[in-house]
Order: structure tokens, then C-alpha cells, then sequence
């Protein structure tokens, strides 16, 4: 093209070196104008093209590098492109402003590049994430190690093309530089390994609930990536952990609350020992009109009168033999109250039981798993539970125990008076 050019504007009257300067010139404008033609061919109707066929077929991960914009990143390749091989023929008689058109069409290749593979792993991430098993196995870590090599290589391309070295030879260079490599990238390098243990042993996966209690962290894992942790808490603040934080201390993850059949409800009532007594005839028949135990006391009455019997027991004393107490009673009819509630699960432990007396009183322990794990209603039910026995304590002469109050003081100053 250039000598073409050079020939074409040449007149007797103008001098070799204008000649030349002038078919440079000339072939400089028409390399940038080819560069433009090309990129407009390129955005407007190859692209468009892209995004037509994309648009049509079944699949879905040409949508989702569509969506990425990995076509439109890699669409800005072809200006860079006509100036790279048309600068050295354009630029024959200057060769350093040749060489120096194709490093900088160089550098923003590589540019270019590398911005296209980004948008690429971003769209492999938008179809991963629809695959179910990206909640057990997220790949965000090990994705943001692959841009972080990526773009490590695309510098050093850079400074290779700007020093004109190889880049093989620059990357041996680097060993020696190792030590500053690791400190710089200290961060990175302990995310990635935490990030392969999270993932490897399936501790944390997104959608995941965690507390951390040493962060005051409550709530939802939104990604686990490289370096951080994104978590949703309750009340929906975001919080970012370092990921090596999960492996170096401790956290709890419910994941396997929610793939179990039920969540653990926990609680006790603390009844006041001085409340505690046998069971008189005139309470026992009360008792029997509580249709949960009805059957339970009968039962009951029946082995007792017969051991008492049987053991020649003196039953003028309370002291001697088997006898029924309020606290035994009403442990009976938590457990039939529960064992009848629609939303306590029978497959999982079903426990009722009496814990060490302490200074609060008897705690009685229920320890049941509710059939319903979502946080809301699960706090309905334990709730609604929980107002039903403290209603019904009393009807068993049992009193439950609480600190005293003001307004017992005042009571009692009343009293005294």
C-alpha cells in the first residue's frame, strides 16, 4: 500500500522525502478509517447478528454470555486489529512509529483481551448458578482465582509488549519476587485455600443460615467469595467476613435444620418446689375431666392401686407406697398436649422431662422438634405452646416460679400491714 500511495501522489515537482511523508500520511488516514469501517462492521451487524441467533436458540448459555457482554467486549477487537496489520505497510519509512502503532494496538488487544475473558467467567457463573448443585458447590472463589491469573497475565503481557521482552522471560524474572508476591497477595491466597475447604467439605454454601457469634453475625450466606464472605443478617444488614475467618474460628450452620424433618424446640418452665404435693382424691377427680389424660390416670390409678396392693401398703400415710403428684400429672399432659399437636413431628425426639432442681425452682424441659422450620411461624408455635401451658399450670395446684417484682413487694408490704 505504501509504495502504491507513494507513486500515486508523487509529482516531478515534489521531493522524495514529501513524497514519502505524504504516503504515510495518507495511509495513516486510511488505516484509521478501515479501523472505523471495521469496528462498525463489527458492532452493528456482526453483533447484531450474534444477538439475533443467540435470541433464537434453545440453549441458554449464549443468552447468558449475551447478557455478560462477552460479544460486545470482544466486538471492540477489530479496529485494534486493522491497525495492527496495517501499520507496518502504512509505516514503512518510519519504523519506530510502526513498532510503536502496534504495541499500543497490542496493548489494547490484550486489554480488551482480558476484559472479554471477565465477561466470559461472569456469564459461566450466571449459568452455574442455575444449576442446583451451585448451592452446594459455589464456584465464586475459584472463578475470582481465575480472573485474578488472568489479569496478573494480561500485565505482564503489557509490560512485555512495552519493553519488547518476552513474557516467558519476564515471569522467570518474578521467582525472585515471590516473597512480595505472597505478602501482597496474602489475602488471596488464604481465601482461595479456605474457599476449597468450605467448598470441599460443604460447611458453607449460599442460601446457607450461619451464626457467628464472636461477629455478631446472624443470618443468610448471600456468596462465599475469594476473600470475603457476603451474609444477609436478620435484620438485613449485609456483612462481609474474611473467608479464612470461618476456618479459623468457630460458626453454626443450620443447613441441616432445614433438610431435617422439623427444628428443635428447646424450652423450660421453672414451677415452684412448694407447689409440688400428691394428688388428693377430690384433685384426681378434676384431673379426670381433662380429656388429654383422662385415659392416662385411669390406667394409672389401676397399676398403682394394684402395686399398693399387692406390696401390702399402708395407705393411711401419703408416705408409703405409689402415689400420683400434680408435677407427675402434668408432665403427662404436656406430653399428650404435644403428642396431639398437629405441628409437632413424631419421627423426631419427643422428650418431657424433669431437670435438676436449682434456685429457680423444677424446671420441666420440653425437647420436641417442630414440623414447621421457617423462622416466623416456628416462633408461632412455640409461642402458642407455651401460652397454653403457663394457662394451664394452675388448674394442676402448680405455681410457676418467678423472681419476685415490685408489685410483689408491694403485696407483701400489705400484708405485713
Amino acid at each position: 500500500m505504501f509504495k502504491f500511495l507513494q507513486r500515486l501522489l508523487r509529482t516531478p515537482e515534489m521531493s522524495e522525502s514529501t513524497s514519502v511523508l505524504a504516503a504515510t500520511a495518507v495511509g495513516l488516514i486510511i488505516a484509521v478509517t478501515l479501523a472505523v469501517v471495521a469496528n462498525k462492521i463489527a458492532r452493528s451487524i456482526l453483533l447484531k447478528l450474534v444477538k439475533s441467533v443467540a435470541g433464537k436458540t434453545k440453549h441458554e448459555w449464549d443468552n447468558a454470555l449475551v447478557e455478560a457482554k462477552v460479544f460486545d467486549r470482544l466486538a471492540r477487537m477489530a479496529p485494534a486489529i486493522a491497525i495492527h496489520y496495517l501499520s507496518p505497510d502504512v509505516c514503512q519509512a518510519y519504523p519506530r512509529l510502526a513498532i510503536f502503532l502496534q504495541s499500543v494496538a497490542s496493548i489494547y488487544m490484550v486489554m480488551v483481551g482480558v476484559t472479554t475473558l471477565d465477561a466470559a467467567l461472569n456469564g459461566i457463573q450466571t449459568i452455574y448458578r442455575k444449576f442446583e448443585a451451585s448451592k452446594r458447590f459455589p464456584i465464586t472463589s475459584f472463578l475470582q482465582v481465575v480472573k485474578v491469573v488472568i489479569y496478573f497475565l494480561g500485565g505482564i503481557f503489557v509490560i512485555a509488549i512495552v519493553l519488547q521482552k518476552s513474557p516467558a522471560g519476564l515471569l522467570t524474572g518474578l521467582g525472585a519476587l515471590s516473597a512480595v508476591t505472597m505478602l501482597v497477595f496474602k489475602d488471596a491466597i488464604l481465601g482461595f485455600v479456605a474457599g476449597i475447604q468450605l467448598s470441599a467439605n460443604k460447611m458453607v454454601s449460599c442460601g446457607d443460615w450461619i451464626e457467628v457469634p464472636s461477629q455478631g453475625i446472624d443470618g443468610d450466606v448471600m456468596e462465599v467469595g475469594l476473600t470475603t464472605v457476603k451474609i444477609r443478617n436478620f435484620d438485613n444488614t449485609i456483612t462481609t467476613l474474611p473467608t479464612y475467618t470461618l476456618i479459623a474460628g468457630s460458626f453454626k450452620n443450620w443447613r441441616s435444620m432445614s433438610e431435617s424433618g422439623g427444628r428443635r424446640i428447646k424450652r423450660s418452665l421453672s414451677i415452684d418446689m412448694n407447689s409440688v404435693k400428691f394428688c388428693d382424691t377430690e384433685m384426681l377427680e378434676r384431673f379426670s375431666n381433662i380429656q388429654f389424660i383422662a385415659e392416662y390416670l385411669k390406667k394409672k390409678d389401676q397399676e398403682i392401686s394394684t402395686h399398693n396392693s399387692d406390696a401390702k401398703v399402708d395407705v393411711s400415710s401419703v408416705v408409703n407406697g405409689r402415689r400420683l403428684t400434680n408435677v407427675g400429672t402434668f408432665r403427662a399432659y404436656i406430653e399428650a398436649y404435644l403428642d396431639n399437636h398437629p405441628q409437632i413431628s413424631k419421627d423426631l425426639t419427643f422428650l418431657v422431662r424433669q431437670l435438676k432442681p436449682n434456685a429457680e425452682g423444677l424446671p420441666i424441659e420440653v425437647y420436641i422438634f417442630s414440623k414447621e422450620k421457617r423462622w416466623v411461624p416456628y416462633e408461632a408455635i412455640v409461642a402458642d405452646i407455651f401460652d397454653h401451658l403457663l394457662a394451664v399450670v394452675q388448674e394442676f395446684d402448680l405455681r410457676v416460679f418467678q423472681s419476685p417484682t415490685g408489685n410483689d413487694m408491694r403485696m407483701m408490704g400489705k400484708t405485713t400491714e
